[in-house]
């Protein structure tokens, strides 16, 4: 087979794509449930999504915040109520238009952030130290692809379905590692 220069877009004909998302996305949600576990912080997962966003943004408006996190602004208001009362975050008057408040991560709210990480890599790093060596490599391997993955986004809206038809989102019985899976 010659190489051409589209190639690296397209996978070996024995690879089925949908099933590759289908197990991928069942794998990472589970991952990620456990990962919200491991936490540590005492906070919703919604409460822990705000504070993250807000570190990773810095100094943000209430609506700016409620349009990234994709809510309504009242959830963002009641969330980010909870976090200053807890001290995690602190509100400020913005310096241009005084009539809009604007939220960044407090020092505790650094902390207990930093914290959570720690707990969760240590989870997983002590999840990974129980895999055979090969197993390691490979995910180590995978790292690059899934965090282009990550970082190409998608649209809002739902998806296109895929060639030939909707999966069955509660799994196949052909496929062992998705039989009987829950949808996350």
């Amino acid at each position: 087979m010659d190489p051409t220069p589209d190639a690296p877009h397209r996978p070996s004909p024995e690879t089925d794509v949908v099933d590759v998302a289908a197990r991928l996305r069942l794998a990472i949600a589970r991952l990620a449930r456990q990962l919200r576990q491991q936490a540590g912080t005492g906070l919703s997962p919604s409460q822990q999504s705000v504070l993250t966003s807000i570190a990773l943004q810095g100094s943000i408006t209430l609506g700016e915040l409620a349009a990234l996190e994709q809510v309504a602004p009242p959830t963002i208001t009641r969330i980010v109520t909870k976090l200053a009362d807890d001290r995690l975050v602190e509100r400020t008057t913005d310096q241009s238009d005084r009539r809009v408040a604007r939220v960044s991560v407090s020092d505790e709210g650094r902390r207990r952030l930093a914290h959570s990480r720690e707990r969760r890599d240590a989870w997983l790093a002590q999840r990974l130290e129980g895999l055979p060596a090969t197993e390691i490599d490979r995910l180590a391997a995978a790292l690059d692809a899934l965090e282009a993955l990550a970082a190409s986004g998608a649209p809002p809206g739902p998806p296109s379905p895929p060639p030939g038809g909707a999966p069955d989102p509660g799994g196949s019985p052909d496929h062992p590692s998705t039989a009987g899976s829950v949808v996350p």
